[in-house]
């Protein structure tokens, strides 16, 4: 009936936010704190005995949309092992010029092997700069870590990897850069200064159900059911 006063509706978000004061934040003295599952640049993470989490599956290439990403895939041998299994990323590139930070490569990583951090600065005016390089991606080495090739340290083969068992395994460190906001609500500050605190979102994993963030629940030992499921029933019950 009052079809005329439409426009004027439309317009009443508009005009609210008209007479609001503007929220200036002045980065980059001024650094906010981005939410702990920000999407932000990546990194390549590592097992607790320094092999590379990669498997060179090329997964991650292939879900992604915008094709940034170019892996080779090399194969392990026994003088050389990068990784647990039969082969390991021995090239991994991201091109930053086409990627869209969508994630859609986390979800198709089979090992968690790659992740993303809550580094968001990585602008840059160089072309050749912004392809970022497995050694750029790859996080250091921690405290306890062996760097590769080195035989597999947590097991007998990669089996024992991904049941991790009782190896109380913790979360790769941050790659070279940032470190994300210093906690749920810390400011975000370089993962190289001094006094910087904890990297938000590195914990132990519980070494009955280790889990890594992907699921990777730990296996039942044979003759044990699933967990959630019910036991076996024997034959003539």
């Amino acid at each position: 009936m009052l079809d005329f006063l439409n426009p004027i509706k439309g317009f009443g978000v508009t005009f609210s936010e008209m007479f609001k004061k503007v929220e200036t934040v002045s980065y980059p003295e001024d650094k906010r704190p981005t939410a702990p599952r920000f999407h932000g640049h990546h990194q390549l993470n590592r097992w607790p005995d320094g092999l590379e989490k990669c498997i060179g599956c090329e997964l991650c290439a292939w879900a992604c949309p915008a094709d940034a990403i170019y892996v080779e895939g090399r194969d392990n041998t026994t003088d050389g092992r990068f990784s647990p299994g039969e082969r390991y990323g021995a090239v991994y590139q991201i091109n930053y010029l086409r990627c869209i930070l969508c994630g859609m490569c986390i979800e198709a990583c089979p090992t968690r092997a790659l992740t993303m951090t809550n580094e968001y600065e990585i602008a840059d005016d160089s072309r050749e700069n912004l392809i970022w390089t497995k050694e750029q991606l790859l996080v250091p080495l921690a405290e306890g870590m062996e760097a590769p090739p080195h035989p597999m340290r947590l097991g007998e083969d990669e089996k024992d990897y991904y049941r991790l068992g009782a190896a109380g395994v913790m979360a790769s460190p941050r790659a070279p850069g940032m470190g994300g906001p210093g906690g749920p609500s810390g400011a975000a500050v370089f993962a190289g200064e001094q006094d910087a605190p904890p990297t938000w979102g590195g914990q132990e994993v519980d070494a009955e159900v280790a889990d890594d963030g992907a699921g990777e629940a730990a296996m039942p030992s044979p003759g044990q059911a699933p967990v959630g499921e019910a036991p076996p029933r024997e034959a003539g019950k």
